[in-house]
């Protein structure tokens, strides 16, 4: 019968062509004989009648694979809530950059039946969790698959911050800020300040300063075993604002002590068998194909 039998449909965008991809999906699924599973709030997106559905927890359980329809957010989304079960997710695009939800609304046949199959390459990737302490008490902690950024919330003015290693200490930096990020970050946020890509399931992170004050600090690629510390300054004025993947944030003050590690859980993501992570930044990141060089060679 193939691999995966009991599928879950995951989308948190409210928009007709999530609900499209969706309807296409569970009836593609079902023409397959499997299991069709709705995520609570997803089932609510959709207007015809969905027989099983299931609260986050009890979906998870009843699931052997999660396909997220969206963009890279509803991938980050998904996977945040989900790593701890150990689901392994599927994205179809409906955004705008897809650098972890690979199939496009019109192949959705064509490439979700090998997977169905058990034809796919399955990426393990880790998370970041972060702490934030203040006078020894918790007073925040939230998870990352992409990245975790220090910056200054709504003040223009820069922030000053020490930074160490495994207990080490590195520097004390004046900046707008910094980014902490994983391999699959190293795409996003961290790209545009300036920091470098790392292969996917590079064992690493990076840390990148935000417009720091001196022009000698540079990005740094730590292992991904590092347990990072941030003191923020006393001398700040201001409140920083801690950011997980662009949406979770937490307020810190002068003398907080931020920690950020990886998280004991990694979520796994399955490709189809055909994807290829430059041809991926190829097509994203506007890189010359062998056509393009060709040319220019004439």
């Amino acid at each position: 019968m193939g691999h995966f039998q009991r599928v879950g449909l995951l989308g948190n965008l409210d928009l007709p062509e999530v609900k499209e991809s969706l309807h296409r999906l569970e009836t593609f699924l079902v023409s397959q004989g499997r299991d069709v599973v709705y995520e609570q709030q997803t089932a609510k997106l959709v207007d015809w009648p969905v027989e099983k559905v299931f609260s986050i927890t009890d979906f998870c359980d009843s699931i052997d694979l999660g396909i997220v329809v969206g963009g890279d957010g509803s991938m980050l989304s998904a996977s945040r809530k989900m790593a701890s079960f150990g689901i392994p997710l599927l994205g179809i695009n409906r955004g705008r950059l897809g650098f972890l939800t690979d199939i496009s609304p019109d192949e959705i046949e064509a490439r979700v039946l090998p997977v169905l199959m058990g034809d796919y390459k399955q990426t393990r990737r880790f998370m970041l969790e972060t702490i934030v302490m203040r006078d020894g008490a918790l007073i925040g902690s939230s998870t990352a698959v992409n990245d975790i950024a220090l910056h200054p919330g709504m003040s223009a003015r820069m922030m000053t911050f020490e930074l160490y290693v495994d207990g080490e200490f590195v520097y004390s930096q004046r900046s707008d800020g910094l980014i902490v990020a994983t391999p699959t970050g190293s795409t996003a946020y961290a790209l545009s300040a300036g920091g470098p890509l790392l292969f996917p399931e590079l064992d690493a992170m990076v840390v990148v300063p935000l417009n720091p004050h001196t022009l000698s600090s540079r990005p740094i690629a730590l292992h991904g075993s590092a347990k990072l510390e941030l003191r923020v300054s006393t001398r700040n004025e201001l409140q920083p604002v801690l950011t997980c993947d662009g949406q979770n944030d937490i307020v810190t003050e002068p003398g907080d002590i931020i920690t950020i590690a990886r998280h004991k859980h990694d979520i796994l993501l399955i490709h189809p068998q055909d994807n290829n992570f430059y041809s991926v930044c190829r097509s994203k990141l506007g890189w010359g194909s062998r056509l393009d060089v060709e040319k220019s060679d004439d």
